[in-house]
Formats: structure tokens, sequence, C-alpha cells
């Protein structure tokens, strides 16, 4: 038997780990562990003298800083809480510009010098860290000798415990900045838009005739894509291994062309570790909602429930955490590049984003009459205005090396940006529009053709599944952000740019009010004029097809293809015009992510191709020589002359790789020009190699090819 085929037999092996969970009695209150690893506000109400609690939520509430006997006495409640969850450790986890998440261990326990440790941990301690900067990506905003950062903790994002078999950690949501207090993650900027997007709302909501509202606030719910294999073929992959996709891969004969894998029955294996990992996300608060195959083979989804968008960012990086840490209790390693193999579908993550006041108020839900919500149109305008105004904006907090394998291909929306609003909506815009009365169409009914089925309630526009940002009945889904991305930063520019659209359309309508007209006499013709300014981005159609392209041209829409075209935005005159109005990223703040952004792209292709050029020179190209020794001592001509020209073209395309790929290419060029040359030279050297090396796996001899294939990676489980 062929070597790879054993291990494909050691692959398919799988009994329980021990770690599974069991059927339980979910009724019993101690079988819930929502929350359980959650330093809640329940959890605080129960630990905290009522005095204290009351006062740290009126000073959470007015946004307030804490003072230090506050402090002191959080610290000390929260201490406790977390030894007796078995924590010996406590860490400020942060989110710098890396995309991930970073944290350092403290020890709760100090000599007493009887020998013996008391366990100490202060107000001060609480409030305050200082990890060492100079390793993180921070764009110019630090120089290197100056090691200084500082972590701060954000009260807002409850405190939990990460448990590991060996004890537990205590981990304290926090900010990183500068010791000029400069952004250097994505927290700050959040936090930031959050404040800006709630005084803007209520200022429009005070135009509106709302008097209650005090604060809006953003929520999200990140729908989370990822794919699972077999490790044993992980770490046979050493394209897998170091750039998380396979640089190297013949389609199988079965890809997803039956569309048999799509919210089909859930493997075993896989269900067991689906189970486990809604355990712990549950032990974190992180409330899960939806599992089900996607459309690939061996890939799935997982989706939240709405939460504030801070807090919900937070966990979305627990999300992606949690799901590769489990994985390795089932054998199993979970990928979240966006596209890990290539001619199958990729994965993302759908960011759906709205707008609620702290009354309870959706601002972004129509009720049942859209064309009579005042409050839904007017802020469901400014969302159309702020995307068409700062679409490349958009499109370039989803831009990154692998989405540039997927947005624009056919699985995932163009990568032009455009909004659908359903057939409805849009009727009532064009209605707004022509002046004329508006009528919401009727609701209706979907017979389904036999009367043992229920009739369904027809709605006026489905989900267009080619949009990248659609509207979905009470929110906007932003739907091109890419599976390894955080949240926070689309949610950031959102959260801005509506605010910024909010405070235009509210100047107008102030200004109509006091001139003496009614509310509906003064908000039509605002309406009339932002929608006319900005309908262009407004689009129901396939965005897939040539015709969308050709059309969106004549627009005027953007189509950013790239990484390299789309990160420009982020320096724009209209962005930092906008960000330094609300003071959610200086223009120097903005710069800096503009450079961490371009130089990563830049080393992770530059690392691709080095993989690459390894991989395709001491693995693939001995095992095509070898082949071809086997065609030539066989004496079958055919085959000799089809592998020699197969084997001349691989050498001549890994020797153009490497030749493109020289640092030296880089000298002293700008990081924007390095990137460009290696998206206008590197990559295509790249995709000629893997074009060679495919043709070949196709006819090199099994037992000879050194990697193993789709077809056993992507259907064995």
């Amino acid at each position: 038997m062929p070597r790879l085929r054993q291990e494909n037999v050691t692959a398919a092996q799988w009994s329980p780990n021990g770690a599974t969970l069991g059927a339980q009695d979910l009724t019993h209150p101690d079988n819930q562990v929502f929350g359980a690893n959650v330093f809640s506000p329940a959890e605080q109400r129960k630990r905290l003298p009522k005095a204290v609690y009351k006062q740290l939520q009126s000073t959470l509430e007015r946004g307030e800083a804490l003072d230090s006997s506050l402090a002191d006495a959080v610290a000390l409640a929260m201490k406790e809480w977390a030894l007796e969850r078995g924590a010996t450790h406590y860490a400020h986890w942060f989110q710098p510009l890396t995309g991930s998440t970073a944290e350092k261990h403290d020890s709760f326990y100090s000599p007493a010098g009887d020998g013996t440790a008391i366990a100490e941990f202060s107000g001060k301690e609480l409030i305050q860290g200082e990890p060492d900067a100079s390793s993180f990506p921070t764009g110019g905003i630090r120089a290197t000798f100056e090691a200084r950062g500082y972590t701060a903790w954000d009260p807002t994002s409850p405190a939990f415990i990460l448990e590991n078999p060996n004890g537990a950690l205590l981990c304290i949501p926090t900010a990183f900045a500068s010791w000029t207090g400069e952004a250097l993650d994505n927290k700050i900027p959040l936090l930031r838009s959050m404040g800006a997007l709630s005084d803007s709302a209520v200022r429009a909501l005070r135009l509106l005739g709302d008097e209650e509202a005090q604060r809006v606030f953003t929520t999200v719910g990140a729908e989370q894509e990822y794919f699972l294999i077999d490790e044993q073929y992980f770490f046979e992959r050493p394209d897998l291994l170091t750039t998380g996709r396979t640089l190297f891969g013949a389609q199988p004969p079965k890809g997803h062309e039956l569309d048999d894998h799509y919210f089909g029955s859930i493997p075993e294996r896989v269900l067991a570790y689906m189970l486990e990992v809604e355990d712990e996300l549950a032990k974190l608060g992180v409330p899960i909602k939806t599992r089900h195959n996607e459309v690939a083979p061996a890939q799935y989804e997982i989706a939240p429930i709405f939460e504030n968008s801070n807090v919900g960012s937070d966990h979305q990086q627990l999300t992606m955490q949690v799901l590769q840490n489990v994985a390795r209790r089932y054998g199993l390693v979970c990928l979240l590049h966006e596209k890990p193999f290539a001619g199958v579908n990729g994965s993302g993550k759908h960011n759906n984003w709205s707008m609620s006041a702290d009354h309870g108020e959706n601002l972004l839900d129509p009720g049942d009459t859209p064309h009579e919500n005042l409050n839904f149109l007017f802020f469901c305008t400014a969302v159309i205005q702020a995307v068409d105004k700062h679409q490349g904006l958009l499109r370039a907090t989803a831009a990154g090396p692998g989405q540039d394998h997927r947005l624009g291909a056919n699985e995932a929306p163009p990568a032009i940006i455009s909004i659908f609003l359903g057939e409805e909506l849009e009727g009532v815009y064009a209605a707004i529009e022509s002046g004329a009365a508006s009528e919401s169409s009727a609701g209706s009914l979907l017979g389904l053709g036999t009367p043992v089925l229920p009739r369904l309630p027809l709605h006026g526009g489905d989900r267009n599944r080619t949009s990248p940002f659609a509207f979905t009945g009470n929110k906007f889904e932003f739907r091109a952000i890419g599976s390894t991305q955080s949240v926070a930063l689309p949610n950031t520019v959102l959260n801005t740019i509506v605010a910024e659209a909010i405070d235009d359309l509210a100047d107008q309508l102030e200004a109509a009010l006091k001139g003496g007209a009614s509310l509906e006499e003064a908000l039509r013709p605002v309406l009339q004029k932002s929608y006319a300014a900005h309908k262009r981005v407004v689009f129901d159609g396939d965005g897939y097809s040539q015709d969308w392209h050709e059309e969106a041209a004549r627009r005027g829409l953007l189509n950013l293809r790239t990484t390299p075209d789309a990160l420009p935005y982020f320096v724009k005159e209209s962005t930092v015009a906008a960000f330094e109005r609300y003071r959610v990223l200086s223009e120097r703040e903005l710069e800096s992510r503009y450079e961490v952004f371009t130089e990563q792209y830049a080393a992770k292709i530059n690392i691709e191709a080095e993989t690459a050029a390894t991989i395709a020179r001491t693995l693939l190209l001995p095992a095509a020589l070898r082949q071809l020794a086997l065609v030539k001592e066989a004496g079958v001509d055919a085959l000799v002359t089809e592998t020699q020209a197969l084997v001349e073209q691989f050498v001549a395309a890994i020797q153009a790789l490497e030749s493109a790929n020289l640092k030296e290419n880089q000298q002293d060029e700008p990081p924007a020009t390095w990137a460009s040359f290696l998206r206008d030279n590197v990559i295509p050297a790249m995709n000629k190699v893997r074009e060679v090396a495919d043709k070949l796996e196709k006819i090199v001899a099994d037992d000879l090819w050194p990697l193993p294939k789709y077809s056993e990676v992507l259907f064995i489980k």
C-alpha cells in the first residue's frame, strides 16, 4: 500500500477523546455554563459591596475614569473570583495591529518573606500594564529604541478566565497605546468611534422628536467560516504550516459540484468538536446561535447573536482562538485562511451591523411600514450616503493577501462595494425621490403546494448573496471581510463614516426645522437629496456578472481588485478629515495603519513565495525527476516526452520565481512600491510554478508525490 494511503487510513480513525460533553439535563441550573468564566455584571453584583457596584455601573454609564479606591475594590473582587476559578496568573489581553491578540502573564503570588507567598492584585495593576511595545507593528508611531507601550483596562468588556489542562488564566481586556497616547491597537479606535456615533445619533434623535434616548450603541454579530482538516495532513504540508494555505494542489475529481456538503449532516467527529467549541465559548459568554456545513468540503460556519460592537469584537477574537485550540483535541487543525484550497469555496466573515438606542429601539428596523418610519428612513439614508462616499475605505478594511483570492471571484462579494436594499425598500426610496406618496407593499403569503405545509410570509426582497453590503431586515451585513480578519477595524470605519453622514443629514434637517417646517416636511427633501446623490451605490442584481462590472464603472464606483489598490484609501483626504473630525484616528495613526498593512502584505507574499520555491525545488522537483527516470527506464517514449517537457518548464518557473523574489529587488524602495512589485511580478511567478506543479501532480506516480492531495485532505474526516 502506498505511503499516503496508509496515512489516509490513520487520518480516518477517530474515537471520542474523553472531553466530549455527553447528554446533560439542561433544565438543571448547575449544567448551565453560559458566562461561568466571565466576571460579568451579575458576578460583580454578587461580590462587590452594593454601593461600590452602583458606583462602578454609574461610572461606566457616564464614561468616566475610575478612581483608585473603586479600582482597588474591583481588583480585590476580581482576584478572589479568579483564584476560586483556579487562576494563578493574570494578563492584560490586548489586540495589537498584528490582527491577533497578545498577552503577558503575571502571577498573583508574591513572596511573603517567611517562606510563604501571598496573592496580591491592586487597582493599579488592574488599570494599567506596561508590556514591551518594541516588537509590535506601529507604522512609525514609536521609534525602535522606545520600548514603552501601555495597556489600559477596558471595564466595558468583562474580564474572563481561559482554562488550560494545567491551570487557568485571568484575562483582562485592555487597550494598547504608545507612551504618547496614540492607539497601537484595534480597541481604542473602536471605542472612540462608538462614542462618536452615539453623539451624532442622539443629536439626530432629538431632531426627530426622541427626548428619551441618552446613548446609541452599535451592535455586531460576525459569522465565522473555517475549514477543518486532519492534523496529519496539516503537518505534512509545509505550505499550510507556514502560510495557512496550500500553495500547490491539483483539483480533485470531486469538489463541491454536487452541492452535497452545504447544510448537510455534520460528520460525527466534527459535530463532537463543534459541541466542545460551543461549550468553551458559552463559558466565556459568547452567545453562539448557529452551526452548519458550509459550501466546500471540510468547510463549516459558526455564528453568534448580536452584541455591543466592542464586546462582540472581543468575542470574535476569542471565537477564532477557541476554534483553533479545541481542534487539536480531536486530531484536527482549524484553518482560518481566506483561501486555503484553490478552486474551492473560500472563507469569509459576515459582519452584521446595526444601531440601537439605550431605550431598546433598533434604529435600522423598518417596522411593518418603512415609509412611515421616519427614524428608520433617516438612519438608513445615512448608511447609504456613508457607504457611497467612503466605498474605497470600506474596501480597504477588507483588504489582505488572502482576500485577493476571494473578492471578485464567484464565491464572495465583488471588490466593488454596493448596497442591496431589497425590492420593497428600493420602492420606498424611489417614491421618496420622486416626491410621490409612498406605500409599503402589503405582506403576502408563499404557498408551498401542499396543505400539509404552512404558508410562509413572502418578503419584498430576498437576501442577495453577491452583495458586499446587504440590508437584511433590521441590520446591514458587510459580507466582504476575510475569515482571518479582526472585525474591530471594519466596525470602527462603519461607525465613523455613518456618524459623519448622520451629522450631515442632521445639519440639513435642523436648518429646515428652524425655518418653521414640520418634521415630515423638513425631512423629505433631506432624504430626497441624499438618496439622489448616492443611489448609484444601490444595486440588487448579480454582483458576479461582467455586466455589473461595466455598469459599476459607468456609475463611477470603484473596483479595487487587489490589496495595494485598496490600502491607500486609509490616507485619502476624505478619510483623514472624517477620522480627525470625530477624533477616532489622527492622520498619523491612519498613516501608521497604512504602513503596517502594506508591510504585512509584502511580508506575507514574500513568505509565500519563498515557501513555494523551497517546496518546488526540494520536494516536487525531485519527485518529478524520479518519475522521469521511471518512464525512461520503462522505455515509454510518449511519457518521456511529456514528463521531460513539464520538468523543464518546472525548472524554468522555479528559477524565475527565485529571481523575482530576491531580497535585493526590494533595496530601499518604500513599502507601497515593494508591495506593488510583489503583486505584479512575484505573484505571477508563483502562479506559474503552481500551474506546472499541478500538472505534474496528475502524472507523477502516487507513491512518489510527497504532498497529501486535495482528494485526501478535503474528504477524509
